[in-house]
């Protein structure tokens, strides 16, 4: 279902924004017909001002060559697809969490503990894995629930991981690796555009790969910690 909404970005460090997002590209960016260089679009994308801040690039709201490139480079290397320079909300998700990886618990959210910690952090879509002080997993984006099914905030515990799973609620919908921690709600895999769409129906969704990964991580008993507040 497509439904306008807002991405409120909460970057630490980075003053916050909001701007419509629908969920599509305009048309000229879609058709490349405004593209140069080597599908470089030059369209003004509708998280323009935050990724350009995020990039370190002269933050005026408005698309150039540099700012292209420059975000082209970024979408390559973190695997995005189209890499054609569009400043999306994919993009800036991800840009989101690449910001996060040196130290995702700077804001101290997550509490500190010997035994192994999962951080589900609501505000800036992603999560990640700690002992103590050091990171044992992740930074990863993940998609939360949507309004009117979040995800359920508080302390939590893994208390039951099947590799293969289905929704039985939803259509028989995959969910690989799926790691429960509060009632029907769980960790796992999503086969969909994870950047897409208003949500989840309560579970965290990762992309397949990462589901994969923290499902050699966490075990039966480990603490899951959802907090913050995810942006409309």
């Amino acid at each position: 279902m497509e439904l306008r909404r807002a991405w409120v970005g909460a970057v630490t460090g980075v003053v916050g924004f909001s701007v419509a997002w629908t969920g599509a590209l305009p048309a000229a960016a879609a058709s490349g017909r405004t593209a140069v260089g080597q599908g470089c679009v030059v369209a003004t994308g509708p998280h323009q001002h935050p990724v350009e801040k995020l990039l370190r690039l002269r933050a005026d709201g408005s698309q150039s060559l540099k700012d292209c490139q420059a975000i082209q480079a970024f979408q390559r290397r973190e695997g995005l697809k189209p890499a054609n320079g569009y400043a999306s909300r994919a993009t800036l998700h991800m840009l989101t969490v690449a910001t996060a990886r040196k130290n995702p618990n700077a804001g101290g959210r997550c509490p500190v503990r010997k035994r192994r910690v999962a951080c589900v952090d609501l505000a800036r879509q992603l999560m990640w894995v700690q002992r103590g002080r050091k990171v044992v997993y992740g930074t990863v984006p993940i998609r939360s629930g949507r309004a009117g099914l979040e995800t359920r905030k508080g302390w939590h515990t893994v208390f039951r991981k099947k590799r293969d799973d289905i929704s039985t609620l939803y259509d028989n919908a995959p969910m690989p690796h799926s790691q429960y921690f509060s009632r029907g709600q769980a960790i796992h895999g999503s086969l969909s555009n994870l950047f897409s769409g208003p949500g989840s129906a309560g579970c965290v969704n990762l992309r397949p790969g990462d589901a994969a990964r923290l499902y050699k991580v966490l075990q039966v008993g480990d603490a899951v910690v959802v907090f913050g507040r995810k942006p409309r």
